[in-house]
C-alpha cells in the first residue's frame, strides 16, 4: 500500500537490505518494528517490498523525530538482530521530500484524480 503523506516538506528514512537465509524471527520483529514505528510522534507511513533486495521507506515529519525512533530501545534491540542474524547487508540513507505527487485511478471513480503537486 502506498503511504498517504502530507504536503511536503517532511523526510524519508531509505532502508535497503539483503537477508541472510531463514527466517529466525525476522517477520515478527518487523511487524513489531511497523506497530511501534505507527505509534511514534512524527510518524507519517511507510511503504515496503522485497523481491531480491529489500527496500523499506518510513516517512517522518522532521529529523527529531527519526532520531527519537533510532534510539527507541526495542528498535535499537531489532538493529543488532538484524546485524548479527538478518542481513548480509544493509544501507539507510535518509532524504528531505521536497516535493511529491501522485496518481490513483480509485480516486478518479471518485471524482478526484489523485494527483498533487506540492
Amino acid at each position: 500500500m502506498i503511504a498517504e503523506t502530507p504536503n511536503p516538506p517532511y523526510y524519508a528514512v531509505i532502508f535497503t537490505s539483503e537477508r541472510t537465509a531463514g527466517d529466525n524471527g525476522y517477520q515478527e520483529m518487523a511487524e513489531l518494528m511497523v506497530r511501534l514505528a505507527s505509534e511514534q510522534d512524527g510518524f507519517l507511513g511507510i511503504e515496503s517490498a522485497r523481491e531480491e533486495i529489500g527496500i523499506t521507506v518510513s516517512y517522518w515529519r522532521d529529523l527529531s523525530s527519526i532520531q527519537k525512533w533510532r534510539e527507541h530501545v526495542q528498535h535499537t534491540a531489532a538493529r543488532n538482530k538484524g546485524r548479527s542474524d538478518w542481513y548480509s547487508a544493509f544501507k539507510t540513507r535518509i532524504a528531505l521530500v521536497e516535493r511529491d505527487y501522485g496518481f490513483s485511478k480509485d480516486r478518479i471513480a471518485g471524482g478526484n484524480d489523485g494527483s498533487r503537486e506540492s
